[in-house]
Formats: structure tokens, C-alpha cells, sequence
């Protein structure tokens, strides 16, 4: 009997039939949920599946629970939040990830990002669109301090994006002891205090754990300079919202740039869609066209290769 895959990403294969044409070459039964997901249609649906390429949603331990038939989770992108992984190991079921490949995309979003939230490039747009001609006086990016929470692929590349802004930066990461040598001349490895007093603009490269949730909260904010920037296109609820917003509102901080929420999609009455020094946009730091590419062929590739007990790419459980 042939696998029936069932795969709830609203990107996969957006870019090219090439991962969907494996599994169907596999001779998988293949269902696509991802551009009319719904929850609690999805925890109906997976208990006839023996694969899962999954998206951003919530998969619980309960729900896991009654999946005797899946071998396979494949996380489209990297993050594993999502997924129970302690129940995933319990129960026998593989999981794999891409980490890595849409490291340039997520780095492009975040320096766009600051480069917008420091020059004011959404909101003055928005007032030409208003028929508002009126400038507003943003900030320098080149020669300031970028303070970097995490140093890992996407962080790499935000550093070495920085160096042709003129960029000092400074990097925390209790999991790295010493730089790789193609850094060690122009990033600065520190506490995670001296990243948050020192920086002009912090970005956040972590992923959401019992460890990082609200690490950035109203003491941190507090400590960073004043006029200073935070961007965030890791996890929602690593930066603590409420205390953000004081910290916007109050002028301390200069701005924000989120790609993430710790709810989404935003609800319409978020304080934080009521400051004009915030640009919120709807996750969309992996969605390139390179990135959505890579990402659903290792995934179907990896759907593909467990089927017929070969090697895994990325496996996590």
C-alpha cells in the first residue's frame, strides 16, 4: 500500500513542480492542505497519514498521540517549535528539518528591515500614498553597533552584510566559545549584557525555547541605548510585546521591525500596529524564491527517502 503524505506548508512546491513530482514518483497518495489549512480540520486528517510536511501550526502531544500510521514529520524550514519532539521520539516518528537553507532569505529580511525602520522607508511610503509630502528624520545604519543574539547561519550572514555598512558587531551565543576565523576580525564574541548596552540595533537569531521566551523583556529593553532598534525575525515571544510596546511608546526605543508575533496572525487591536515606529510584516522571512525551492525539495526528498529506508537529510528525532 503506498504512503499518503499529507502536507499543510502553503509554500511547498510554490515555486516548482520538482518536489511534488518526487512523491508522486514514489507513488505517494499526496494531499495539500496548506492554502485552505484549518486546524482542526488537520487533527481530524493526520491520523490516516504516514507523513506530514508541516508549516508553522500548532501539532500537539495529544493529537500526536493518535497517529499510529506516521513515521515521518518534515518541518518546512527550521524552527521545531511546533512540533512535541520528546512525544515524536516516544512514538517512534522521524522528524527532520531544513536548517541553513533559507539563511540568506531570513538575513535579506532582516537587514531590510533595519534599513527601513532606521530611515522610516514604510512609513513615509505610506504617507506619499496619503498624499502626505513630508520627510521625517531617520538614523545612519553605517558605523553603528549591531548586536547580534545567536550567531548561527542567519546571523553569519547579517554580519558579513554588515561589513559593507561600515559595521561594528557584537555576538552572543552560549553554545559558541570562539569564532570561526572568517569573523574573528570584525565581529566581537560578548556577554549577553554587553550585546544589549552597547548595541545601536539588537537582531534576534534564536530559536523560542523555555529558555529564550521573553528573554528580551522590560529590564532588557531597558538597559539597551536609547534611540536604539530592535528587529526580530526569529520567534514571537522571545521579545515580551507588552514591554516592547512601553518601550516604543515611551521614546526610549527608537523602533521595531517584527516579522514574527507571538500570536499569529496579528490581531487587529495589537497595541504595537498603533506606533508609527513599528514595521510588522506576516512571517514571511523564509519566502523567497530560492528558499521556498530548497526547502520543499529536501522535504519531499526526505519523504521519499524514509519510505525506502534510506538516509535521512536534517534529522532531528
Amino acid at each position: 500500500m503506498s504512503w499518503k503524505v499529507l502536507i499543510t506548508s502553503r509554500s511547498f512546491g510554490k515555486i516548482s513542480s520538482e518536489p511534488l513530482d518526487i512523491l508522486k514518483t514514489a507513488g505517494f497518495e499526496v494531499t495539500m492542505k496548506g492554502k485552505e489549512f484549518n486546524q482542526r480540520e488537520f487533527e481530524d486528517l493526520i491520523v490516516q497519514y504516514d507523513a506530514l510536511i508541516i508549516g508553522a501550526h500548532e501539532f500537539s502531544e495529544a493529537v500526536m498521540e493518535r497517529c499510529p500510521k506516521l513515521n515521518i514529520i518534515c518541518k518546512h524550514g527550521a524552527g521545531l517549535d511546533n512540533i512535541p519532539l520528546d512525544k515524536a521520539g516516544e512514538m517512534g516518528i522521524l522528524v527532520c528539518n531544513v536548517p541553513g537553507t533559507n539563511a540568506n532569505a531570513v538575513a535579506d529580511l532582516a537587514f531590510g528591515l533595519m534599513l527601513s525602520a532606521a530611515r522610516n522607508i514604510v512609513l513615509t511610503n505610506r504617507w506619499v500614498r496619503e498624499g502626505r509630502w513630508q520627510t521625517a528624520v531617520g538614523a545612519d545604519v553605517c558605523g553603528k553597533t549591531l548586536g547580534l543574539m545567536g550567531f548561527g547561519a542567519i546571523a553569519k550572514h547579517m554580519a558579513r552584510r554588515s561589513v559593507g555598512f561600515g559595521m561594528k558587531v557584537m555576538a552572543y551565543d552560549p553554545y559558541i566559545r570562539e569564532l570561526p576565523e572568517e569573523f574573528q576580525g570584525y565581529v566581537t564574541l560578548c556577554t549577553q549584557e554587553d550585546v544589549l548596552t552597547a548595541c545601536d540595533v539588537l537582531s534576534l537569531h534564536l530559536p523560542l525555547t523555555e529558555e529564550t521566551r521573553n528573554m528580551i523583556a522590560a529590564a532588557e529593553l531597558g538597559r539597551m541605548k536609547r534611540g536604539a532598534y530592535v528587529i526580530n525575525t526569529a520567534r514571537g515571544g522571545i521579545v515580551n510585546e507588552g514591554a516592547l510596546y512601553d518601550a516604543l511608546a515611551s521614546g526610549h526605543l527608537a523602533g521595531a521591525a517584527l516579522d514574527v508575533l507571538e500570536e499569529e496572525p496579528a490581531r487587529g487591536d495589537h497595541p504595537l500596529l498603533t506606533l508609527d515606529n513599528v514595521i510588522i510584516t506576516p512571517h514571511i522571512g523564509m519566502y523567497s524564491k530560492e528558499a521556498i525551492g530548497a526547502v520543499s525539495l529536501i522535504c519531499a526528498q526526505n519523504v521519499a527517502a524514509c519510505a525506502s529506508g534510506a538516509p535521512l537529510q536534517f534529522r532531528v528525532v
